[in-house]
């Protein structure tokens, strides 16, 4: 008489990468563990980076700047508040590798092993342009300081205070960052079939008006060039995303064996 063991274990997986509430919050916690735990380790190390390297490359817009008497450290405890912070920021950078890789590993749990190889392709084109918004920011960085400082009067000293100037800093380069990041998670949403192209093509307009705002908003200069300049990258990566999406819609079609449903419009019903 044949004997049926039965091996405790997890569940196996749904082959289209359903999985119930409880499993998707576990898979983000497990993904939030591990970016985490390399922040930390990133922040050790930005930890000494910070005093010696990071902070005086970020008090560099002040040279040749006039009036400017440096930052200005108020409180006693604010030197050790703004290193706790910068280590934790250097930390996020070093690891960016890390999260980012989290971030496609959770977004899309349910791709194929041959798609499940594209997530080097996803960190390889989401780290550079991770850095790459934040150089943009530190380029024009010197501009908005001398734009900020140059009403001060010619008998005075502007001595800003340190912790603001420093986390301004560190927030604007992060949004830019995160900015450039954003069309690289329209890919990975589209490669995990929870956003069509058709449905980023269609909100093009938006998508110009939010890139123009969000330069305007980040790049206080009084001329628009400046903003046109910011603005022109973001909306590139976005075309290239929205191009990449509705590509891969197209090879996901001819791949299920419907090609009749590439006539349809996105507001036509389908004959099934």
């Amino acid at each position: 008489m044949a004997v049926t063991t039965f091996r405790r274990g997890r569940a196996p997986k749904d082959p289209e990468g359903r999985m119930p509430l409880r499993e998707h919050l576990e898979e983000l916690r497990k993904r939030l563990f591990r970016a985490a735990l390399f922040i930390v380790v990133g922040a050790a190390a930005g930890w000494w980076l910070w005093p010696n390297v990071v902070l005086p490359t970020l008090e560099s817009p002040f040279d040749g700047i006039g009036n400017s008497g440096g930052l200005n450290f108020a409180g006693a405890v604010s030197p050790l508040d703004i290193q706790v912070k910068g280590a934790l920021w250097v930390g996020l950078i070093v690891s960016s590798p890390v999260w980012i890789y989290q971030l496609w590993a959770f977004v899309t749990p349910g791709l194929t092993r041959r798609e499940r190889t594209w997530a080097i392709g996803f960190v390889s084109a989401g780290v550079p342009l991770f850095l790459a918004g934040m150089a943009l920011a530190w380029y024009i960085l010197p501009t908005t300081m001398g734009l900020i400082t140059q009403f001060t009067p010619d008998d005075a000293y502007n001595f800003i205070d340190a912790p603001s100037y420093l986390s301004f800093v560190m927030r604007l380069l992060l949004a830019f960052g995160i900015a450039f990041l954003v069309p690289v998670v329209l890919v990975a949403l589209n490669f995990a079939g929870l956003l069509s192209g058709g449905a980023v093509l269609k909100q093009w307009r938006i998508t110009v008006f939010l890139c123009f705002l969000f330069s305007a908003v980040f790049t206080p200069t009084p001329d628009a060039l400046t903003m046109i300049v910011m603005a022109m990258p973001m909306i590139f990566l976005f075309a290239v995303a929205t191009t990449i999406c509705v590509l891969n819609d197209k090879r996901r079609r001819r791949r299920d064996g419907a090609p009749e449903l590439e006539r349809l419009s996105d507001d036509e019903a389908s004959p099934l």
